[in-house]
């Protein structure tokens, strides 16, 4: 245990370091704090999640002390779904915000009143059959909860969907994984009809710095080690807490999803802005 905590202090420091992209040549991306070629970042993204699948929604538990699901239980709350939504859960692998989408809709009785569908997709199949066989004991099947499901393995970046086919569309602690978060957002834009919500809930920057730095010591100090303890993985934590930093804080990400389209752009800090809820329109 003493030699794995060493470990992470020296990674931390590494880290911290090395936070600068601006050394990144064309068709470079960052992986974490690695300087990547753009191809190579999709494998890795790939191989960190089919390692961790088994283990991704106890680890989720382990790391935020269960806050994730509160966080994501606020995130259904904001969408507030209503009958015949058509909604595209992307990155929603083992299914977490789709099955509270399924769950809202039952608690309004909304099932009865027309039919609703959710389309789960995620780039790791690995990902997707976790989350099949939570369905299956949970009781959210196609022909037993009311709701329309599908399952489908799909790049983010390079939707197949056709135009405005989704009136609803989520995404959460996923998108900072993608390569280009810009075509990411133009696919939404374009999958979406008029009148269709975006909505992401990502991990984000905190404006306190007394209060990121408490946040980045436990971060790096502690997460890592969590994973190797209860997951038996140090690596794919590691770049967990790395990609959260190379993400862009509230205001420029809100620019960002304004730039692919959207209207009426917003977000909401959750727990101090550990984790920030972007909203916006197809108008």
């Amino acid at each position: 245990m003493k030699g794995v905590v060493h470990q992470g202090f020296r990674r931390c420091k590494f880290a911290t370091q090395t936070r600068t992209t601006e050394d990144m040549k064309p068709g470079q991306t960052h992986f974490g704090y690695q300087v990547v070629n753009e191809e190579e970042k999709s494998k890795k993204v790939h191989e960190v999640f089919e390692t961790v699948a088994e283990k991704y929604d106890l680890m989720n538990d382990v790391m935020s002390a269960g806050i994730h699901r509160l966080w994501k239980d606020i995130f259904i709350q904001r969408l507030a779904p209503v009958p015949e939504t058509k909604l595209l859960d992307m990155a929603g692998g083992t299914g977490d915000i789709a099955f509270r989408y399924i769950k809202y809709l039952q608690n309004l009785n909304a099932t009865d009143a027309g039919r609703s569908s959710v389309t789960i997709c995620d780039i790791n199949q690995h990902m997707l059959d976790v989350g099949k066989v939570r369905a299956k004991r949970l009781g959210y099947t196609h022909d037993s909860c009311g709701v329309d499901i599908d399952w489908v393995c799909a790049d983010a970046e390079k939707l197949s969907f056709a135009d405005e086919s989704f009136n609803a569309y989520t995404i959460a602690f996923g998108i900072r994984n993608c390569t280009h978060v810009d075509k990411v957002l133009d696919e939404a834009y374009r999958v979406l009809s008029p009148g269709g919500r975006f909505m992401c809930l990502e991990f984000s920057q905190l404006p306190n710095d007394t209060l990121q730095w408490v946040y980045d010591q436990y971060s790096f100090q502690v997460i890592p080690v969590l994973g190797q303890l209860f997951a038996g993985q140090w690596k794919p934590y590691q770049y967990l807490v790395e990609s959260i930093r190379q993400f862009p804080n509230q205001e420029k990400f809100k620019s960002m999803i304004e730039d692919a389209g959207f209207r009426q752009v917003t977000y909401e800090n959750l727990l101090f802005g550990t984790c920030a809820i972007h909203s916006g329109f197809k108008i």
